[in-house]
């Protein structure tokens, strides 16, 4: 049974830092990008960044470069969203998601072809 499960979400204040975890379970990371998206209000859902191990670099959301930073965790089995400098316009639910490589849909931050999703997080930024 796959699972993908998130923790560190939680409110800050502006200018704040977070730091999002997503630990995989059931699937070979090997072969999977893993990433996060997030869904605020009334909005679309929207690819923040993806942490492939087939890509030369990261994919971020533009409103997010130099900001937030995707990694691998100590453990093979978890990605890492250090989110920094943080602004109300962050404030959304963030899912993790994990995708078959070469995972095109993870790599330009679209959502319609992810294999799995992690529950969500809750970050809240207040001004």
């Amino acid at each position: 049974q796959v699972q993908l499960v998130e923790s560190g979400g939680g409110l800050v204040k502006s200018g704040g830092s977070l730091r999002l975890s997503c630990t995989a379970s059931g699937i070979a990371t090997d072969y999977f990008a893993i990433g996060w998206f997030r869904q605020a209000p009334g909005k679309e859902r929207e690819g923040v960044s993806c942490f492939s191990p087939s890509a030369p670099m990261p994919y971020y959301l533009d409103s997010v470069k130099g900001r937030f930073t995707i990694s691998r965790g100590n453990a093979k089995n978890t990605v890492v969203l250090q989110m920094n400098n943080l602004e109300p316009e962050d404030t959304a639910v963030y899912y993790c998601a994990a995708e078959t490589l070469p995972a095109p849909s993870c790599q330009r931050g679209v959502w319609n072809a992810i294999d799995y999703w992690g529950k969500g997080t809750q970050v809240t930024v207040s001004v």
